[in-house]
């Protein structure tokens, strides 16, 4: 997924300019000091006091330079508009956090309305067009079928969440003038993996075999995981 949000800034913004990044539902910060490193302003946004704690001693242990570029809130993303004046972003993050949120249309419109214009929108969802796949490779043959009917699902931590449609979220994306770029498929062939797996020798190979799946058609489809790109009109 970072491969395909570099390619996406790199294709949108000229080379080294310094842009202003909101990452909303940050989770420890790795994405948000990744681009710090890389020289953008960085601000992340984090409601679970653990998370956000954890993101705070993982940006303490980095150079005072890095330090300096990273802003942490601890807030929901949907106050965003009380943090933040319109426009003020030229990117905007959310990986992972709509499955968590029962209506995600308001949250993602108040993301766009962050975004300067010609700023880009970057979603990472579970993909509702593919409940069946988890069950169904995993001999779980009820799970399976009842996963054709439904947007929800339980996931590896055990709580009851929602998957979105790409469907419906590209239509979501033009209504709120941020209409989809980009998408891609995230976890095609690696999903089923136990959460605690060892990374195996061959990993450089592994990333480039999900990368490719996740730009190709039909695989990219299948995906556990769908990464959509927005660009604010």
């Amino acid at each position: 997924m970072t491969r395909q949000l570099d390619e996406q800034i790199a294709g949108r913004f000229p080379v080294g300019r310094r842009l202003r990044v909101l990452d909303v539902g940050m989770g420890q910060g790795a994405q948000a000091l990744r681009l710090a490193r890389l020289g953008h302003e960085v601000t992340g946004v984090e409601r679970d006091p653990r998370m956000i704690a954890a993101a705070r001693a993982n940006l303490a242990r980095e150079p005072e330079g890095i330090r300096q570029r990273v802003r942490l809130v601890q807030g929901d993303g949907r106050d965003t508009g009380v943090h933040f004046r319109p426009g003020s972003f030229d990117v905007v993050l959310c990986h992972a956090v709509l499955m968590y949120v029962e209506d995600p249309d308001p949250l993602v419109a108040g993301l766009a309305r962050m975004l300067a214009p010609g700023g880009l929108l970057s979603l990472l969802v579970r993909n509702g067009d593919a409940l069946a796949m988890r069950p169904g490779l995993g001999g779980d043959w009820a799970g399976a079928l009842a996963a054709f009917d439904t947007t929800t699902y339980r996931n590896r931590l055990g709580l009851d969440v929602r998957a979105d449609r790409l469907s419906a979220l590209t239509a979501t994306l033009a209504g709120i003038a941020a209409p989809l770029q980009a998408w891609y498929g995230v976890r095609v062939f690696t999903d089923t993996a136990a959460h605690n797996a060892a990374l195996p020798q061959d990993l450089a190979t592994l990333l480039a075999v999900e990368e490719r799946a996740g730009r190709t058609d039909p695989y990219r489809g299948v995906a556990a995981l769908l990464h959509l790109c927005g660009v604010r009109g």
